[in-house]
């Protein structure tokens, strides 16, 4: 069955028309709105420092989302966790979990960015020892159960709502990530399928259940608009601006990104990070990979919510039903 989630890191630069209140208040209202309407998650992702506004609090944002749904399922995608306090990070977590009973799924990276780490007194340094050390700890303070750590007696409550704890997952883009996946998570979500190839290695040295290949993802953010080359031309700053911020902090920090630098919008069409259908051209592509998922990440940029919406509700009032019928979703 095809598959449909929405995407959120509410980006502000200068151009854009609305505030972050609105943006904020349109992303939580999306998601109330796309899980009547076929969607299954949604991701929400974490930077702190941006001078664009990037959520620096995916767990608040992702709190306020589940108050709001029932059954979409919350990617904190990536949580950057050497950023946070462990004991604390339990304990949200576990609170997160209980007010989404259980749909929340954190998926816990060493972050990238000097600057993020050097702003709360750390340093990239410190990410290895942290990161193997997570894992394990939140496995323990879910149990809801007094135990030792670092010479410190520590009771985390209340015990989240899974049973028996929320999932951890862990992403990253390494050998080592991979090796510390496979022993502390339940699950790798890597960069690129040459890590996931890595994870099952060491899974199965290990002696643990092979996972079988990478499950595909989706490979672009997808648009619909009744007039795609009018649309473009809407939101290509917005776009430009995303793609453009995510290559730069990449290449500053020496790490490999599908995000491409783009000067222009024929750039921008040609890098295949986005796309931008009709509804006969999206419905089109879902009958050719029923069982792909379609990303949409409604507001990236800093797009403006009327134009977003309007996006949304052609989904819903010309693709939606066409694919429900022929049952591909």
């Amino acid at each position: 069955m095809l598959n449909f989630n929405l995407r959120y890191d509410l980006r502000r630069p200068d151009f854009c028309t609305a505030t972050s209140a609105e943006l904020y208040e349109t992303a939580i209202a999306q998601c109330a709105w796309a899980e009547n309407n076929g969607f299954s998650a949604v991701h929400l992702s974490e930077h702190h420092g941006s001078p664009d506004g990037y959520c620096p609090a995916p767990l608040v944002l992702a709190s306020a989302i589940a108050a709001r749904t029932e059954k979409l399922r919350l990617y904190i995608a990536a949580l950057i966790a050497p950023l946070h306090e462990p004991v604390r990070l339990a304990e949200q977590i576990a609170v997160l979990d209980i007010i989404s009973k259980g749909r929340v799924l954190p998926i816990l990276s060493g972050g990238y960015r000097e600057d993020e780490f050097k702003a709360i007194g750390k340093s990239l340094a410190d990410r290895k020892g942290y990161m193997d050390s997570i894992g394990p700890f939140l496995n323990q303070a879910w149990r809801g159960e007094t135990f030792e750590h670092e010479g410190r007696s520590i009771t985390v409550t209340p015990k989240p709502h899974s049973q028996p704890r929320p999932p951890i997952l862990m992403g990253g883009s390494s050998r080592a990530a991979a090796r510390r996946a496979a022993r502390h998570a339940d699950y790798c979500i890597p960069t690129g399928p040459e890590i996931f190839e890595l994870y099952r290695e060491e899974l199965k040295a290990l002696g643990k259940p092979d996972p079988g290949p990478m499950p595909a993802s989706a490979t672009s953010v997808t648009f619909v608009a009744e007039d795609p080359d009018a649309y473009w031309q809407e939101i290509a700053p917005h776009l430009q601006h995303e793609t453009n911020m995510y290559a730069a902090t990449a290449a500053k920090a020496g790490m490999e990104t599908f995000y491409k630098h783009c000067d222009d919008v024929d750039a921008l069409q040609s890098s295949g990070t986005y796309r931008v259908c009709s509804p006969a051209e999206l419905i089109d592509a879902s009958r050719k990979a029923p069982k792909d998922t379609v990303l949409f990440h409604p507001l990236c940029g800093g797009i403006h919510p009327d134009q977003a919406w309007r996006s949304l509700r052609l989904f819903a009032a010309e693709v939606l039903p066409v694919l429900r019928e022929e049952g591909i979703t």
